[in-house]
């Protein structure tokens, strides 16, 4: 499954630790691609499909302690299945630029870096929900994870945003995520791009912009 145009860049994936500013990215480029007349589809997961968000309640439930990484992995993989068919290929198809908060490399961070799930069985279970469906672009976004979890904290207490069960995992857990993360990108460095999300809000969006522009 790779409904894409021969050198152009439709789908782009934001990734990073909580608190990274992802949301806020997205909804910028958005804005900046709308404005030179291209069609964008901004969409998330977990979520993003009606069907997809009641597995993102499910999955963000405070009260759900007691889900095991097993069951998590086979939650997010249903959404990314859901979410694949219902948006994301129809929208490649129609020539729509794609952006998403979050997708398969997120499980290869949290479930196997972060819950030490088996790296293996995750990229087969990925490919099974993606149909190998791939980025073309994977922005990641980088922080300590400690500052990153205080941004959140301040956002949802102004109301913006969420406070859900994946933030409350230990900081170790998002160490270990970030560790995941950045490995990641140091073995595939021609399709992510890391950047620093300390920097101002405009200084990461022009990075963004700027290499969207050139890959377009």
């Amino acid at each position: 499954m790779r409904p894409l145009r021969e050198g152009s860049v439709v789908f782009v994936t934001f990734e990073g630790p909580e608190g990274s500013g992802k949301t806020t990215q997205i909804a910028l480029l958005e804005r900046a691609l709308h404005a030179t007349g291209r069609r964008v589809v901004a969409t998330r997961e977990p979520g993003g499909t009606p069907i997809g968000e009641q597995i993102r309640a499910v999955l963000h439930a405070h009260e759900n302690v007691a889900l095991v990484p097993a069951a998590e992995i086979l939650l997010y993989a249903a959404d990314r299945a859901q979410h694949v068919r219902e948006v994301v290929v129809p929208a490649l198809q129609r020539g729509d630029i794609v952006l998403s908060d979050r997708y398969a490399e997120s499980t290869l961070a949290y479930q196997g870096y972060g819950r030490g799930l088996d790296m293996e069985a995750l990229r087969h279970i990925t490919a099974f929900a993606t149909g190998g469906l791939r980025p073309d672009l994977v922005i990641y976004l980088d922080l300590d994870v400690e500052l990153g979890l205080q941004r959140k904290r301040r956002a949802q207490a102004l109301g913006r945003g969420e406070w859900n069960r994946m933030d409350e995992q230990a900081t170790a857990f998002h160490q270990r995520v970030r560790t995941g993360y950045l490995t990641m990108a140091a073995e595939d460095p021609e399709r992510w791009l890391v950047i620093d999300a300390t920097r101002s809000i405009e200084a990461v969006h022009r990075v963004i912009y700027e290499r969207i522009e050139t890959m377009l």
